[in-house]
């Protein structure tokens, strides 16, 4: 019996065993037989690739989620604001100088929200996992990386874009002598 320590040295394993008995036997493989747990193997292999799969829909819809949010906002304070889009655009504020600040509130908006997102996961997974720990009684454990920490930046900024385009559009295009009498 031989044991390795990690579960994707299995298949490597094996085949370097195999070899060795071959060169060590006449008769080749009808002199010895190999069994693993492969099969475990595969499972968990494809265990795993279903919850990344269930997680990155979960994250996924948890961006869409966030980015209505952030352009629901936006449009409000579009409605909010019109008075104030109109006196700009009269005293020479162009179409692109208030998307530009309606896209950069966006941008920041998303990026705070996913900030804190971040942080509050953080915390909750130190907090999680030592109970995960405790019930499963096997080690568990959660890795943060910088790769992770700069996927999370790069999305909120996208998503920042993606949905306060549409709100600084809008702002953007208002007619500044209709905006102002809306007061």
């Amino acid at each position: 019996m031989l044991e390795v320590s990690t579960v994707a040295l299995v298949p490597e394993t094996k085949a370097e065993i195999e070899n060795w008995l071959d060169s060590q036997f006449a008769n080749g493989k009808e002199d010895f037989q190999l069994i693993t747990n492969e099969f475990r193997v595969g499972q968990a292999a494809q265990g795993f690739l279903l919850f990344r799969i269930v997680m990155g829909l979960i994250v996924g819809l948890s961006v869409l989620v966030g980015g209505i949010g952030v352009m629901n906002v936006l449009l409000i304070s579009v409605t909010e604001r019109t008075t104030e889009i109109g006196l700009r655009k009269a005293l020479g504020a162009t179409k692109r100088d208030i998307r530009q600040q309606f896209l950069a509130e966006s941008i920041t908006i998303s990026v705070l929200g996913s900030g804190m997102g971040l942080v509050l996961g953080v915390l909750g997974t130190l907090i999680i996992v030592p109970i995960i720990k405790a019930v499963a009684k096997m080690p568990f454990q959660a890795a943060f990386t910088m790769n992770t920490m700069l996927i999370i930046a790069v999305v909120a900024v996208v998503i920042g874009l993606i949905f306060g385009t549409y709100p600084a559009t809008k702002a953007a295009q208002l007619d500044p002598v209709e905006a102002i009498r809306r007061e």
